[in-house]
């Protein structure tokens, strides 16, 4: 069995030489249709779109995400040509909300919003929704919840649904979790356009750690330079890696797509991936893997307040002071991550 794998994805070394025959290391934006001629499976993240152009004429039958999202994916493709195909929901659904939750600390230390009068409105109430939300209440944030497609698929019935009208008028921070749908009855490109955004209290802060997509990024700049609304945290943006540079400078947090990128986020991902593959293939799978403990000059101190600790544990002004000093290196500095644990 042959093998192609993104080259940044991590903690897969050791399992996955085991398991395949041969395997093949490639930066994920340079996987190539002649890379993958001979190859029985791919393992990859959202750089490497999985399309015809790519896999025609190929052998691959199975391809695993180490993602959430599979909009990177042509299902409809993989569906007509028999390729097997496996995302990893909510691997790293607790990253993202350790992410929220310290922009939440840093917004209160800021003086931009108040913890303790403060209303979140969470689009999209899967696994990262749901974690975001679990973080948010922690610091007694009131939290409210709109999932149209999970509100009529009727299963979350101990869930209470707000409708979009409804978190504008009452929410002091809007923040996306949804995948990016183009078609269909809930479509979430440009979910957050210009009627949206106008829509919004002027004290409100938009979260985007979803898609790049999903929000209007000519639009959203728009609305913060007229002081429609108070200010923004964006991870996920429209046409990465070329970003629009004058949000970057304009929003309160700007990151390079590295809300979901603690190490434990990325091995869950990774030991997903690999199980699938197994899985697949009819292989057993008996691996560990795990993300490697902080060192100690990284752990924050023993007496150290809850908030103090979260802080130490992951500050995002970090992430956003780097990529806001050196835009051009978005890839880089997504690619190059450092370790980030979540506890």
């Amino acid at each position: 069995m042959k093998v192609i794998v993104d080259n940044k994805i991590p903690f897969i070394r050791e399992a996955i030489e085991q398991i395949a025959d041969e395997v093949v290391y490639i930066k994920g934006s340079e996987i190539s249709a002649p890379d993958v001629r001979d190859a029985d499976a791919l393992i990859v993240r959202t750089r490497t779109r999985c399309n015809r152009q790519l896999l025609e004429g190929s052998r691959v039958k199975y391809i695993a995400t180490a993602t959430i999202g599979f909009d990177h994916l042509d299902v409809e493709y993989l569906k007509e040509k028999g390729i097997t195909w496996k995302n990893c929901p909510g691997c790293n659904a607790n990253s993202v909300g350790q992410y929220v939750h310290s922009c939440l600390l840093l917004l209160d230390q800021n003086g931009l919003i108040d913890l303790n009068h403060c209303t979140l409105g969470i689009v999209g109430a899967g696994h990262v929704g749901k974690a975001v939300g679990r973080a948010a209440a922690s610091l007694g944030v009131r939290v409210l919840y709109n999932d149209p497609p999970l509100e009529e698929n009727g299963t979350a019935n101990d869930m209470h649904f707000s409708t979009l009208k409804e978190l504008q008028q009452e929410c002091d921070i809007i923040s996306f979790h949804t995948p990016l749908v183009l078609n269909g009855p809930h479509p979430t490109y440009h979910l957050a356009d210009r009627t949206f955004l106008n829509g919004l209290k002027k004290e409100c802060i938009l979260f985007n750690t979803s898609r790049g997509e999903v929000v209007d990024n000519e639009a959203l700049l728009d609305v913060l330079q007229q002081k429609g609304i108070r200010d923004a945290v964006i991870d996920t943006w429209e046409n990465e890696p070329h970003i629009n540079r004058e949000l970057l400078q304009r929003v309160f947090i700007g990151t390079p797509h590295i809300a979901g990128y603690s190490a434990d986020g990325k091995a869950n991902a990774t030991r997903m991936a690999l199980e699938g593959l197994c899985r697949f293939f009819g292989l057993p799978f008996c691996y560990e893997i795990s993300a490697p403990e902080l060192p100690e000059e990284l752990r924050p101190a023993p007496h150290c307040t809850p908030r103090e600790r979260a802080l130490c544990l992951y500050n995002p002004q970090r992430d956003s002071l780097l990529l806001k000093e050196h835009p051009e290196e978005f890839e880089e500095l997504r690619g190059n991550y450092p370790l980030r644990r979540e506890k």
